[in-house]
């Protein structure tokens, strides 16, 4: 658990063509825009902890693995070409979804199946500095050992300029606001059958770069 949790997780939907296909939706016109918990954050190595209540609705608890981004200041109505000067550094995320509580058991609303407790494991943050565009990088998501995500945010729809430029736009983003900035395919969910995670798994996923963000799964009595 981290010793204090960002402001503010803002994460969007559906960011890659490919996975807004898989996910049986046309590619967004404009930002897919939901929060998660902050309390939800986790670190390399902690648990993924499935709560009792996603056993409502069956099987359900995915992974998805994501760049994420950590703003260094407080910065409102910021234009694209002054967007990466508000990031202090990059991570890497896991944006952990029970799609049962995703899709029907919240009148429609993303923001608590993807809010539990542990369901936003969070990588150590790398310098801004050290990432010379973050528009280039390989994703690459494992459980278990299996290959699921293999991509670059080279496909992101929108980029990382235009989420930051977009989401403060009449809106205060706090310094340390995490921004989730997508998944590309390969989730479980879409998959046939579906592949959930289940206790004893490892979610591994990396970012060429940034890190490896390497969690196991755990299922709560």
């Amino acid at each position: 658990m981290p010793s204090r949790f960002p402001p503010a997780i803002l994460a969007i939907g559906r960011n890659y063509a490919e996975h807004a296909k898989e996910m049986g939706s046309a590619p967004p016109v404009r930002p897919i825009v939901f929060f998660k918990n902050p309390a939800s954050v986790v670190g390399n190595g902690d648990p993924i902890q499935i709560p009792p209540i996603c056993q409502e609705g069956g099987p359900q608890v995915d992974f998805e693995g994501e760049l994420a981004v950590v703003l260094g200041k407080d910065c409102r109505d910021v234009a694209e070409s002054d967007a990466l000067s508000m990031v202090e550094g990059y991570a890497v995320a896991n944006d952990v979804s029970a799609r049962w509580w995703q899709n029907q058991g919240a009148g429609g609303q993303f923001s608590r199946g993807k809010s539990f407790d542990s369901f936003c494991p969070l990588s150590a943050i790398v310098s801004a500095r050290e990432i010379a565009d973050p528009q280039s990088l390989r994703i690459q998501t494992r459980v278990s050992g299996e290959l699921m995500q293999d991509s670059s945010t080279a496909s992101m729809i929108f980029s990382v300029v235009r989420l930051i430029s977009d989401l403060s736009r009449g809106m205060t983003l706090l310094k340390g606001t995490v921004i989730l900035t997508g998944s590309p395919p390969g989730v479980g969910h879409a998959r046939n059958p579906p592949r959930y995670l289940q206790s004893g798994d490892v979610v591994e996923i990396s970012i060429e770069g940034v890190a490896t963000l390497t969690n196991p799964v755990i299922q709560l009595p």
